[in-house]
């Protein structure tokens, strides 16, 4: 087992020479993988889902607001 002396250490100061790591930011674009074509967006199925409950909500309030002030 080898005793690692100060000398041998590197220095925190100066950061990480070049090698030791890999290149940053060089293989996380957004074109990495397969090809897939853009998709049309929403389909109709969650976005009535997603209507129908919101106006659920609003109806509700709105009726509970009506009948508070009466």
């Amino acid at each position: 087992m080898s005793v690692s002396t100060p000398a041998s250490r590197p220095d925190p100061r100066q950061g990480t020479p070049p090698g030791e790591t890999p290149p940053g930011e060089s293989s996380t674009g957004s074109e990495t993988g397969p090809y897939r074509p853009l998709s049309r967006g929403w389909g109709t199925g969650p976005l009535v889902v997603i209507w129908t409950i919101a106006l659920v909500f609003a109806l509700f309030f709105l009726a509970y607001a009506i009948i508070l002030n009466l």
